[in-house]
């Protein structure tokens, strides 16, 4: 998957994404359900040599972290930066970058937050509990920002069927 290209495409984009953050929401997410969503995305990505970090948060408490070979210490910097994007705006922070285009500026324009402390680069997506809210996050990092992102969707998808 690439990364959208026009206005236009930037725009269907952010559609399908926002149309994904309200599809995929759990009925509870426990311990248990981060152990069991982290293996689905460290299976796929097994499946398919994938050198990606994988994280998973409830609130402020990492209930899963595991790293494929090909990946480094960066990768958890890019995890905690993604991770505070979702904390701070309560969307993905692939859907935050490409609502920042979409205006035709940048996140960092945008907001001027430090960027040594957010990336609004796709990966991270909010863990949202029907009936609840936002309560943690699913990241990936390693790939191309719009894979990562598809990625985590993907093994949402998978664990929520």
């Amino acid at each position: 998957m690439s990364s959208p290209d026009s206005r236009e495409d930037v725009a269907v984009t952010i559609a399908r994404v926002e149309a994904e953050e309200r599809e995929l929401a759990f009925t509870t997410f426990t311990h248990d359900d981060a152990w069991q969503l982290g293996c689905i995305l460290v299976e796929l990505a097994i499946a398919r040599d994938l050198p990606v970090t994988v994280d998973i948060r409830r609130g402020t408490q990492q209930l899963f972290h595991a790293a494929r070979p090909g990946t480094v210490a960066d990768n958890d910097s890019w995890i905690e930066r993604k991770v505070r994007v979702v904390e701070r705006f309560g969307a993905s922070s692939y859907l935050v970058g490409l609502r920042a285009r979409a205006r035709g500026t940048t996140f960092a324009q945008q907001h001027d937050l430090p960027l040594q402390q957010f990336a609004a680069h796709g990966g991270a997506f909010p863990v949202r509990v029907q009936g609840v809210g936002i309560v943690g996050v699913v990241t990936v990092s390693g790939l191309p920002q719009a894979d990562d992102h598809a990625l985590v969707v993907e093994a949402v998808r998978a664990f929520l069927a």
